[in-house]
């Protein structure tokens, strides 16, 4: 199977043929440009382009008829969602809104950004929905050729946790098809594959999914200070990316990984010291919510 190191250089090799598209580490703009526009939304991953992101990060659940939907939650959060009738969605109920138990024409009578997010002042609201990851992918596809951006990469995670299996999500083996029957469609129109990584914290989809096609790159998201051995025994394989919070890496671990064959690409870093210090220390990649604010390395 492709190895990420070759999928790594060869990307770096097609970027650097230009000057306008040299880069020296991938710029991954989170759930597309949170800090700027509605998190997981395609004006946000839009903006994220205009700011020279290399990929585009976002976040999938699945709807009652199994479609594949962006976002963080398989809920509608608190705070950013409003309801059809025009009030906000209150920590109390929003659990109630279960999109795993809603179509995904129920999902669109929610707003996930006209009341803008408490915790990035600098976001500016708008109307908009949570959309299909089929109609933003063909969206960022048809937005990064019409203004001369090269081709992003998609860094696709996968929502799930196994004590939610069946109520907010559907079980691995499910949910690794229905997004891989999805992604077959994209890849016909826009040859997606060598251009795709998933992740996830849950390594059961992770599991199911290389079982599908093993071609695609993989990272294991990792929120906890455990060594790389334990993550790698649940996976029972090596995956091509090690996909830390950042408040763990260290030049001992990045080394190791490295050495395990896997390229670091920690997550989500929004201040510039901070994603010197990383680069500083060989991560390959920084995940950022401001990815405006990455412009200075570049």
């Amino acid at each position: 199977m492709r190895t990420f190191t070759i999928f790594i250089v060869t990307f770096l090799i097609a970027a650097c043929t230009t000057e306008e598209s040299f880069r020296t580490f991938d710029l991954q703009g989170h759930r597309g440009a949170r800090g700027l526009l509605p998190e997981n939304t395609i004006p946000s991953f839009l903006i994220a382009i205009d700011h020279g992101v290399d990929t585009i990060e976002f976040d999938l659940v699945v709807t009652q008829d199994r479609q594949i939907l962006i976002s963080h939650e398989p809920w509608f959060h608190h705070h950013i969602s409003t309801k059809p009738d025009g009030t906000p969605i209150t920590e109390e109920e929003q659990l109630e809104y279960n999109i795993f138990k809603m179509t995904y024409e129920e999902t669109q009578e929610f707003d996930v950004g006209i009341r803008g997010h408490v915790n990035y002042p600098n976001q500016e609201p708008m109307e908009v929905t949570k959309p299909l990851m089929r109609d933003a992918i063909r969206a960022i596809e048809a937005y990064s050729e019409e203004i001369g951006h090269p081709p992003v990469w998609y860094n696709i995670e996968t929502k799930s946790n196994p004590n939610q299996y069946g109520e907010f999500y559907p079980y691995p083996d499910e949910y690794a098809e229905l997004l891989y029957e999805e992604l077959k469609i994209l890849h016909q129109e826009f040859d997606l594959f060598d251009r795709i990584n998933i992740q996830s914290f849950d390594p059961a989809t992770l599991i199911e999914f290389r079982k599908l096609n093993d071609q695609i790159a993989q990272a294991i998201l990792v929120s906890t200070d455990e060594p790389i051995q334990t993550y790698l025994d649940r996976l029972g394989y090596t995956p091509e990316i090690w996909s830390p919070n950042f408040r763990y890496v260290t030049p001992e671990i990045v080394e190791e990984a490295h050495d395990r064959g896997m390229q670091v690409i920690p997550w989500t870093i929004n201040t510039v010291d901070e994603m010197k210090r990383q680069l500083e220390m060989g991560v390959g990649g920084i995940i950022t919510d401001y990815p405006d604010s990455a412009t200075v390395l570049r």
